[in-house]
Order: C-alpha cells, then sequence, then structure tokens
C-alpha cells in the first residue's frame, strides 16, 4: 500500500472506481510532469446525487460534499493514468465550476472543500493556486465541477 493510501485509509477515504469519459476527451493528458485532469462532475453509480443550483435547490453543505467527491474521482482517474498517488509532486491548481442560484456569490465556500481535503491528503503537496466561478448552467445540471492541474513525477 502507497504512503497516499494509507492517508487516505487514516481519513476514512475511498477512492471510486476510475471511469472512463462519457464524451469524447480523456480523463487525464500529461504532458511534461504535469497532469492536467479534465472536469470531474460527482456522479455516484452514474448519478448526480444532488442536482440544481446552489443557494436554491442545493445546500452549501451539499454542494461541499459533491466538491469532495469530484476530488476523490479526479485523485481515481490520475491514480489510473500514473500508477500510484506518491507519484504526485505537487497540486498545482483547481478550477471550480459552481452552479449557482441569482444571487449566490460564495462559491469559494464551496471550494473550500476540496482545497482543505487536497491539504489533508497531500499536506504541504497540496496546497495549491484555485478559481472557484459561479455559473448558470453545468452538464446533467450538476451543482459542481472541478478540473485540477497537478505535477507529477
Amino acid at each position: 500500500m502507497s504512503a497516499i493510501e494509507r492517508r487516505l485509509e487514516e481519513l476514512g477515504l475511498e477512492l471510486p472506481e476510475a471511469v472512463a469519459p462519457l464524451y469524447s476527451y480523456v480523463s487525464v493528458m500529461i504532458h511534461n510532469g504535469v497532469a492536467y485532469i479534465s472536469g470531474q462532475v460527482p456522479r455516484i453509480n452514474g448519478e448526480v446525487p444532488y442536482t440544481g443550483k446552489v443557494g436554491r435547490d442545493v445546500t452549501v453543505e451539499q454542494a461541499q460534499e459533491l466538491a469532495e467527491f469530484c476530488v476523490l474521482k479526479g485523485l481515481s482517474n490520475l491514480k489510473a493514468a500514473i500508477g500510484s498517488l506518491d507519484n504526485v509532486e505537487q497540486v498545482l491548481k483547481v478550477t471550480g465550476y459552481v452552479q449557482t442560484a441569482p444571487g449566490f456569490n460564495e462559491p469559494s465556500k464551496i471550494l473550500d472543500a476540496a482545497s482543505e481535503l487536497l491539504e489533508k491528503i497531500f499536506d504541504e503537496k497540496g496546497l495549491h493556486a484555485r478559481s472557484a466561478v459561479g455559473v448558470a448552467e453545468l452538464p446533467s445540471n450538476t451543482p459542481i465541477e472541478i478540473d485540477f492541474v497537478i505535477a507529477v513525477k
């Protein structure tokens, strides 16, 4: 078991199974030691458990839960591409898109859940730059989509 897998176990977390994208792109593209992880939508067993706009249909807490699942899903795809999460050198950038109701202007609160989870998993290697963007619509009426840029060995 790798050090990061032990850390996940200590945190009571489990990576979901890596699944192929539904459309015409790859989950992870690696170039010059940098992994670009495509936008992760929180489908659990093929379904998004909470749908709609944050601030109207979905609570902040529900959206934060989905953000954490996006992290685990992204890491699962990364592990499938690089063999072990111990090969992560640094999380560089996280970009989150939050489907928001009119007047909801705190997408950063949602993304904090993802950022904090990455730091718990990777310690200082989990610290990163970030953008949190409120948007009108996302695929499958999901409240959140997150993509990642991660330096790898």
